[in-house]
């Protein structure tokens, strides 16, 4: 039984469709810090942004609920993303949508809104699954620079030249 998960080549992981088991608190943990760290940025810039008399305290007091519902949003992501990674056992659009779908859910609820839930789970649902199934890249499949140079110039046409060595 452990032969046949050693015997996978190593870059199957970057094809969709092949399925690797995510570690899911390890992976949680990690999107839900960075998130943390984007919420902190917004949050710092709102508070550079808002006129108020609670100077530098403000980053945490007035905006500091940014933060939190950033990392929230981002484990919760994750955290769905890897379940439904590990339960389906493939590795593709839905995984992704349905991560997204419960972010946006989540920021819906912060709203105090379930017709806002329902809308920001079927939009970013549905954009994750679409980026997901377009391919892990914003700029398309991966060429070397001599590739795309060849494709951008024309080639000159093959002429048939007599060899010198049959005359």
């Amino acid at each position: 039984m452990a032969d046949t998960t050693d015997s996978a080549p190593s870059g199957s992981s970057t094809e969709p469709g092949s399925y690797d088991p995510k570690p899911t608190l390890q992976y949680a943990s990690a999107i839900g810090l960075q998130a943390a760290g984007v919420g902190a940025f917004v949050s710092a810039i709102q508070n550079a942004l808002g006129s108020h008399s609670s100077g530098a305290a403000g980053f945490l007091t007035r905006s500091g609920g940014t933060i939190g519902i950033f990392a929230a949003m981002g484990v919760t992501f994750a955290l769905t993303e890897s379940v439904v990674t590990n339960t389906r056992e493939k590795n593709d659009a839905l995984n992704g949508a349905a991560g997204a779908c419960a972010a946006g859910f989540l920021a819906g609820v912060r709203a105090r809104s379930l017709p806002m839930a329902v809308a920001s789970c079927a939009v970013m649902g549905a954009a994750m699954g679409t980026f997901d199934y377009g391919g892990p890249s914003l700029r398309g499949t991966v060429e070397t620079q001599e590739e795309r140079r060849k494709r951008f110039f024309k080639q000159p046409p093959l002429s048939p030249v007599p060899s010198s060595g049959s005359q």
